[in-house]
């Protein structure tokens, strides 16, 4: 039988793990909601749906595997939403489900370490939504769930390369501010380790090994750069959007030994220094 990955919102994560899977003979199905996208997706070798508006029916017969990467939608998750009753039936026809959350489910924990037993006590909307999703979907019967909390996630194309080339990168500066980041392709590799050693109900953070201040991130690519190091601002008189400056509502180190010993992954990018080389070394233009 071949194996047949369904994945709904097929983003910059799922097209990570596709590059991994599609090599081994995978089938690879992926939603997306347009069709520019749609072609994007056919270009690659994954089969691509117009969702929501095309009947999933054939897709979730076929599948072997599912990836949930889409996001909570004011509140609620959007494929439970249109197809909870279809994925509750076929709950036992499923190898691997993977649920895509974020670490923010943890909310701010004062610059401390949290593991994946740590409350969770969300500091935004967000957050609350991302626990109210893991909720629904670990309530389905004999659903072979595995949750993974992602970090902040940057790789090719999305780098702070261009910001601090345009000069429009800016440090800024909250006392004890820490955040957890991951490259996109060392979510590929926990994605692919876990799919081939299921183990449903695990929850597993994804993250590398160096909790960083963001301001260090961005004077290490402007270093990287030959260029002057961005100007310091205080969190208390920065101009930000309140999307972004709610990041800044919660500070944490996140712990990931699970993943390597559960799952015997070995980061590709340990911390956010090798994972920037890497990016200019790419130039990418990240």
């Amino acid at each position: 039988m071949t194996q047949t990955l369904l994945s709904f919102g097929h983003g910059y994560s799922g097209r990570a793990l596709d590059r991994l899977l599609l090599p081994q003979g995978w089938r690879v199905i992926g939603t997306t909601r347009s069709e520019e996208k749609a072609s994007a997706l056919m270009a690659r070798g994954v089969e691509p749906r117009i969702w929501p508006g095309a009947d999933m029916t054939p897709a979730l017969d076929a599948a072997t595997h599912l990836l949930i990467s889409a996001s909570p939608d004011d509140g609620s998750d959007p494929v439970l939403d249109a197809l909870l009753e279809q994925i509750t039936a076929r709950a036992s026809q499923f190898a691997w489900v993977g649920y895509l959350s974020t670490t923010g489910v943890y909310g701010d924990h004062g610059g401390e370490w949290v593991d994946e037993t740590a409350p969770l006590t969300p500091a935004t909307k967000r957050g609350q939504a991302r626990v109210t999703a893991e909720a629904a979907w670990q309530a389905i019967p004999h659903l072979p769930l595995h949750i993974f909390r992602l970090a902040g996630i940057y790789g090719p194309g999305r780098g702070p390369f261009a910001k601090v080339r345009s000069g429009s990168a800016r440090r800024i500066i909250k006392d004890g501010q820490v955040f957890s980041r991951t490259h996109v392709a060392d979510i590929a590799r926990v994605l692919a380790a876990s799919i081939a050693k299921p183990n449903p109900g695990a929850i597993y953070n994804v993250c590398d090994d160096d909790p960083a201040p963001p301001q260090d991130v961005i004077a290490y690519a402007a270093e990287l750069l030959g260029l002057p190091v961005p100007e310091a601002v205080q969190f208390e008189n920065a101009e930000m959007t309140p999307m972004a400056r709610s990041f800044y509502a919660e500070s944490k180190k996140v712990r990931n030994d699970r993943i390597k010993d559960e799952l015997g992954v070995e980061l590709l990018f340990p911390d956010y220094r090798s994972g920037l080389r890497a990016l200019l070394a790419q130039d990418d233009g990240a």
